[in-house]
């Protein structure tokens, strides 16, 4: 069973205490998602890896000044996404690239034909997120991949709540549009129909 981590309680033993401990609990907690976070901004793993690895590092030698964040989880994407621009503005360059592992955990089956069809749907899926603008990309995996509030995607991000709302929006209007003409293909069984049709519109739910 994966561990849950209280960020900010970590945050306030690293801060207040100086507490090595909570800040190797810290790092495994959130270091893999500020990770994926980065490879919206900047295309090779290898550099979101250091910039990840910047921040951290950046926390720790100055974790006396950062006594005043009262929301550790925004703050250390916020330093991600600007180091990532940063670095962007420095090669001049941007690239976007796909999640390399999704996350999406449709209905469990041990039929082939099925769990090969789920995985067709889990890749189309992936496609049509990755077809999005890339705030609304962005936003979509925040919101959906990490469970954030719209309230710190809107911090992290530099804009309004209302404009969560709305790229959310259509995200949703335009997935739907992208899948449901494979989700009614006549290629599929009618028991994949059923099960892939549920996942598929439980998954989107999640965002709302």
């Amino acid at each position: 069973m994966k561990k849950i981590y209280n960020i900010q309680e970590l945050w306030l033993r690293i801060v207040e205490k100086s507490d090595e401990k909570a800040f190797e609990e810290l790092f495994y907690a959130l270091n893999s998602r500020l990770i994926k976070f980065g490879l919206f901004y900047v295309h090779q793993k290898e550099v979101a890896e250091e910039i990840v690895s910047d921040v951290f590092v950046k926390v720790w030698t100055q974790r006396q000044d950062l006594k005043h964040v009262r929301k550790a989880e925004t703050y250390l994407f916020i330093s991600v996404k600007n180091l990532a621009l940063n670095h962007i503005k420095k090669f001049s360059s941007i690239h976007i690239v796909a999640l390399e592992d999704s996350t999406l955990h449709l209905v469990d089956t041990h039929c082939p034909d099925v769990e090969m069809e789920k995985r067709e749907l889990i890749f189309k899926l992936n496609q049509a997120i990755d077809s999005l603008p890339r705030q609304c990309r962005i936003i979509f995996r925040l919101v959906k991949d990490d469970g954030m509030k719209y309230k710190d995607v809107a911090l992290i991000l530099g804009i309004s709540q209302r404009t969560v709302q709305t790229q959310l929006f259509r995200a949703m209007k335009k997935l739907n549009l992208i899948m449901l003409p494979y989700i009614k293909s006549d290629l599929l069984s009618p028991n994949t129909h059923i099960l892939l049709s549920i996942a598929f519109f439980v998954l989107l739910s999640l965002v709302f």
